[in-house]
């Protein structure tokens, strides 16, 4: 299973915008430098984020981006169904009747606990438990 590259991303500039609070606006290629994302890609993220209320962007020479919310606030799966969507990881899971073999798949209940399993995980974290997270990880 591979985490799409837009929530990969969308989660590393928030988790580096909530590394650095009370800073104020932090300009997308400190960001990108930082994380390590093509600056042109987080151009054109960082809008959705904006739009759903998980950051403020500010235009302009002293400008750029910051939490709109309390990294304990932000839960990752809501950052992830924004950015990808809620679509299931099968289609048999939300419309079984589409799939001609629904009634003898030995699979579909599986892939169901798989989804419910992820879905469980992203609703617990939160942005202030990865911040912690990779806090810890830094070597000073």
């Amino acid at each position: 299973m591979r985490i799409p590259m837009r929530v990969d991303y969308g989660v590393r500039a928030l988790v580096d915008l909530a590394m650095h609070p009370g800073e104020g606006p932090i300009q997308t290629s400190e960001i990108a430098a930082r994380q390590s994302i093509p600056e042109p890609y987080l151009e054109q993220l960082l809008p959705t984020l904006s739009k759903f209320g998980f950051i403020r962007s500010r235009r302009g020479p002293r400008g750029g981006h910051e939490l709109a919310r309390e990294p304990a606030d932000i839960i990752i799966d809501a950052v992830y169904q924004t950015l990808e969507g809620t679509s299931p990881m099968l289609d048999c899971l939300e419309h079984p009747e589409g799939c001609s073999l629904h009634t003898v798949c030995g699979q579909r209940r599986m892939w169901g606990f798989v989804e419910e399993a992820i879905r469980g995980v992203l609703g617990e974290t939160t942005l202030a438990d990865l911040a912690n997270e990779q806090r810890k990880l830094i070597v000073l």
